[in-house]
C-alpha cells in the first residue's frame, strides 16, 4: 500500500485504522478538524523559523511534489518546507528540511506544547525515507510550541518555538520502523475489503488519539457499559473490560469509587433522586441581590493574537448575563459578543462586564475555578481592573458544587456533573431548554470553533453565527437561572 507519515502512525496505534479508512470511509467520526486547523496554521508560521524558503505546493500531485523537491535540492535552495520524498512507496512530506552542503536537517512541526511518543515515531519515519533515498541526514528535530512565551506587540517566532534534537532516538528507531511497515503491509494484504479484521479493544484506541471508529468497533457491548462510567480513567476501564467486566451488572460489588458504584446503582435500579436539601439551602442561603447568573465563553490560539497572552490561553470573547435586582423582581438579559477583530478584544470584554455588575451581589457562575481564573488573569494584564475583577471573583458562588458533591443526584445526570445533563435531567419535557434545539451552537467546542471561522466568513454567514453564539451562551445562564429555582422548589 502507498503509505505516508500519518497513515504510518495511524497503522502502528491500530492497523484496523487504516483498513477501515480503506474499507468502510462511512463509519468515521470526525473528531479532530479543530486540531487540524490549529496544525496547519501553526506549520504555516513556522516555515519562516529559519528565514527565507522554497514552499513546495502541496496541492500537486505526488510525482510533481517529488521532482519539485529534488530540483530545489540541486538548485541548492536552503530552506525547502513541504519538502517530499517517494521510497518504494513510501511517502513523506517534511515540514522544514534544511538543505547543507554534505546532508540534510529534518524539521518536524507540532502545534503541541510538548513532545509525544508518536511525533518520535513520525519523525523516524521521515528519516527512514530520507535515509532511503539517499540523503544524509545529519539532524532529526522537533519544533513545537513554548508555553511560556508571552506575547509583545510583535510576534516572535524564534521565541515562540522550541526546537528539541531527536537525531539519536530516530536513528535507534529504523530497524523498528522498517519491521513496522512489513507489519501493516502483510496485514493491509492479508485482509481484503471483505476480510474486516477483528477489533481488538485497548488503549491504543484513545493514545494517541481518540480512534474515529470508537462507536463501530464497541458496538457490540451492552448498553450502558464500563466505559460510560463517568469520571472514571480510561486505563481503569479497559481493566475492568479485559476482566470481563463489561456491563453494569458485571460492576456490581466491585472495588470502584462510591460516585461510580453510585451511578451503577442508580442506572440499575432507577432510584428516586438523591436531594439533600441542606447542602442546596447552604448554596442558597449564601446568595445576596442583585443575582448575577454569568457564563463565559472562551477561544484559543495557538499562535497568540493579543499582546500579554501566551499560546493556548483561554481569550474570552462572549459572556452571557441573566440579573435579578431584588427578591421577587424581573428577570434581565445582558450579552456580550466581540467583534472578530478587536485588538483590545480581551478588555473590551472586562469593561462591558464590569459596567454591567456594578453591585456587590452574588456572581453565580457553573464551575467557579474557570471564570474565576479569566477574572485573575485579566488583573494581571490590566492592573487598572484588577480591583474590578477581584471584587467579581469575592462575589462568585458556584452552582455545580452540589451536584459534584453528589449533593443533588438522578439517575438522568449519568454519572456526570456537566449542566449539559444536570439541565435535562432536571427539566426533561422542556424543549426550549434543550441545547440540541439550538441551530448553530450546541456547546463549548462549537462556540470556540465557531468565534474563530468569523474572519474567514461572508457578512451573511457571520450574522448567522453571532446570532447562534448569543443563543447559546443565553441558554447557559437561563440554565443556571433554573437551577436557582429548581433548589427553591426542593427546599421548599
Amino acid at each position: 500500500m502507498k503509505m505516508s507519515k500519518s497513515k504510518y502512525c495511524r497503522g502502528i496505534q491500530c492497523e484496523k485504522i487504516l483498513w477501515l479508512e480503506q474499507n468502510r470511509p462511512d463509519l468515521i467520526v470526525k473528531n479532530d478538524e479543530s486540531r487540524m486547523k490549529t496544525g496547519q496554521k501553526v506549520g504555516e508560521v513556522a516555515k519562516a523559523i529559519f528565514g527565507e524558503y522554497t514552499d513546495i505546493a502541496y496541492d500537486l500531485d505526488l510525482t510533481q511534489r517529488v521532482e519539485m523537491t529534488q530540483k530545489a535540492l540541486n538548485r541548492g535552495d536552503g530552506i525547502i518546507t513541504e519538502a517530499s520524498f517517494l521510497f518504494d512507496d513510501n511517502f513523506c512530506c517534511v515540514d522544514i528540511l534544511k538543505n547543507l552542503t554534505n546532508g540534510v536537517e529534518i524539521y518536524e512541526v507540532k502545534s503541541s506544547t510538548a513532545i509525544k511518543d508518536v511525533y518520535l515515531d513520525d519523525v523516524s519515519y521521515q528519516y527512514f525515507v530520507l535515509s532511503s533515498c539517499g540523503l544524509n541526514v545529519k539532524r532529526a528535530a522537533i519544533v513545537y510550541i513554548n508555553n511560556e512565551y508571552v506575547r509583545g506587540d510583535e510576534l516572535e517566532i524564534d521565541k515562540l518555538f522550541t526546537i528539541e534534537d531527536v537525531t539519536d532516538i530516530a536513528r535507534q528507531k529504523q530497524d523498528e520502523i522498517k519491521s513496522n511497515i512489513d507489519i501493516i503491509n502483510d496485514f493491509m494484504q492479508n485482509h481484503g475489503p471483505l476480510s474486516e479484521p477483528a477489533s481488538q479493544i485497548d488503549m491504543h484506541c484513545f493514545n494517541p488519539y481518540e480512534c474515529e471508529f470508537w462507536d463501530y468497533c464497541t458496538r457490540h457491548l451492552p448498553k450502558p457499559n464500563v466505559f460510560d462510567v463517568s469520571g472514571m480513567w480510561k486505563s481503569k476501564k479497559i481493566e475492568k473490560y479485559h476482566d470481563g467486566k463489561v456491563s453494569f451488572e458485571d460492576l456490581i460489588g466491585e472495588n470502584l469509587n462510591p460516585k461510580y458504584l453510585e451511578q451503577i446503582d442508580f442506572e440499575l435500579n432507577d432510584r428516586k433522586p438523591k436531594i439533600n436539601r441542606q447542602a442546596i439551602r447552604d448554596v442558597l442561603d449564601s446568595l445576596k441581590y442583585p443575582l448575577y447568573f454569568i457564563d463565559y465563553e472562551t477561544c484559543q490560539y495557538a499562535i497568540p493574537e493579543f499582546a500579554g497572552t501566551k499560546p493556548y490561553q483561554q481569550i474570552p470573547f462572549q459572556y452571557s448575563l441573566h440579573i435579578i435586582r431584588e427578591k421577587g423582581g424581573p428577570l434581565e438579559h445582558r450579552e456580550f459578543l466581540a467583534e472578530a477583530g478587536d485588538e483590545n478584544m480581551i478588555r473590551t470584554f472586562a469593561e462591558r462586564m464590569i459596567s454591567d455588575m456594578p453591585d456587590d451581589g452574588s456572581v453565580i457562575v457553573y464551575n467557579k475555578g474557570f471564570e474565576s481564573s479569566r477574572n485573575r488573569e485579566i488583573g494581571e494584564m490590566y492592573p487598572d481592573l484588577k480591583s474590578e475583577m477581584e471584587r467579581i471573583n469575592s462575589n462568585i458562588v458556584d452552582l455545580m458544587v452540589p451536584f459534584k458533591n453528589r449533593d443533588y443526584y438522578m439517575r438522568e445526570m449519568q454519572g456526570s456533573y456537566s449542566i449539559k445533563y444536570v439541565l435535562p435531567a432536571l427539566y426533561p419535557d422542556d424543549p426550549e431548554l434543550d441545547y440540541h434545539n439550538l441551530p448553530v451552537v450546541h456547546n463549548g467546542g462549537e462556540a470556540s470553533d465557531a468565534f474563530l471561522t468569523l474572519k474567514e466568513k461572508t457578512p451573511e454567514e457571520c450574522c448567522e453565527i453571532r446570532k447562534g453564539l448569543l443563543e447559546y451562551c443565553k441558554l447557559d445562564t437561563l440554565a443556571m437561572v433554573k437551577l436557582w429555582e429548581k433548589f427553591k422548589e426542593v427546599t421548599g
